[in-house]
């Protein structure tokens, strides 16, 4: 069996080794074709290895890393300054081929910043992107930018459509992926200038275009792909956060109350359960960072061990799935009228 080799910043996000070993256990156990680079401080990452019961695990290994990105460390600074970071070392096994993905659960911008620096944009990709699943009422749908690239041409936009809907046929297995482009309205007249012309340009691609989405859209499932800029598209995910761990918060409370909510609690339980379930963010966690010469999965900074072994199960999905070279391909599709009609 040919392992699929996966590269962990084993010290990024909030927890480091505590809920990334764990993590990389689960993955071997659930996950038969991979094999794990722990990326960090040796010593660190086998005492955690030991304790695991990983020490003599033969489809795990550690590249020791001498530096650390912090969460609040400025993306230029850990570029130019932190070259063996755990971050900066995942990423180059990746560039070096010695892996075929990196999970990254650490400050977003530097490994946005490293990643663009190390493994270079695909030919016609001008902006990475950052993608991720969604819940909605019909199952889920891929939302790109958000948070990336916070202003966007209308070429910008027309990237992030041809590769979100990429990422849904190479993932969700879906042959034409419906792409909405988001805005503050349904009609045509309506957004600014850069949404309309990414209208006209998505509209005229031969993609499956829905076109114009409004913001309520999102989670009723209308299209299987939403497309904004990393502006609007952070704000729309925090914002759902936030909205989601409210409703959790309130509906706590409530039944808390009394005897007789409690009691309500009790009888309305498995329809409870099954609401956090579909609703719970661990089962989303794992955006990716779409446009590289390679596949890097940011996983959410304060992410738990099933939150992070579900970043880990999308890289292997991609790497199974060969992204990349998918996007390349459709792009390239693109591009190529209009090199050969300036020949």
């Amino acid at each position: 069996m040919k392992h699929k080799i996966i590269a962990l910043d084993a010290m990024g996000g909030d927890h480091g080794p505590k809920v990334i070993v764990p993590a990389a256990k689960k993955a071997l156990n659930e996950i038969a074709d991979i094999q794990l680079v722990l990326v960090g401080d040796e010593k660190q990452l086998n005492e955690v290895l030991e304790n695991q019961g990983l020490a003599n695990e033969s489809r795990i290994r550690i590249q020791h890393a001498s530096e650390v990105v912090e969460m609040d460390d400025a993306p230029a600074l850990a570029l130019k300054k932190k070259k063996d970071s755990s971050m900066r070392v995942a990423i180059n096994l990746v560039k070096q081929q010695q892996a075929q993905a990196c999970v990254c659960a650490g400050n977003t911008g530097a490994l946005m910043a490293t990643s663009k620096f190390v493994l270079k944009t695909i030919p016609g990709i001008s902006r990475p992107a950052i993608c991720t699943m969604l819940p909605t009422l019909t199952g889920h749908t891929l939302m790109l930018d958000l948070g990336a690239n916070l202003e966007c041409t209308a070429e910008n936009l027309f990237e992030f459509a041809i590769m979100g809907s990429v990422l849904a046929q190479s993932v969700d297995g879906l042959e034409s992926p419906a792409v909405g482009l988001l805005n503050i309205g349904s009609e045509a007249m309506k957004g600014n200038e850069s949404v309309k012309l990414a209208s006209a340009l998505i509209s005229e691609s031969g993609l499956n275009y829905y076109g114009f989405i409004e913001g309520d859209d999102i989670y009723r499932g209308t299209v299987d792909v939403v497309v904004t800029d990393g502006f609007a598209g952070n704000i729309s995910l925090k914002t759902a956060e936030g909205l989601a761990a409210m409703i959790n918060n309130v509906l706590k409370q409530e039944f808390n109350k009394n005897i007789a909510t409690k009691l309500a609690a009790l009888v309305a339980l498995p329809v409870l359960n099954s609401v956090r379930k579909i609703l719970d963010p661990r089962r989303y966690n794992g955006a990716s960072l779409l446009g590289l010469n390679g596949i890097v999965i940011k996983s959410h900074g304060g992410a738990d061990t099933s939150s992070f072994f579900n970043a880990i199960k999308i890289a292997s999905i991609e790497i199974e799935k060969d992204v990349p070279q998918r996007i390349s391909r459709v792009v390239g599709s693109y591009l190529r009228p209009t090199e050969e009609k300036q020949e």
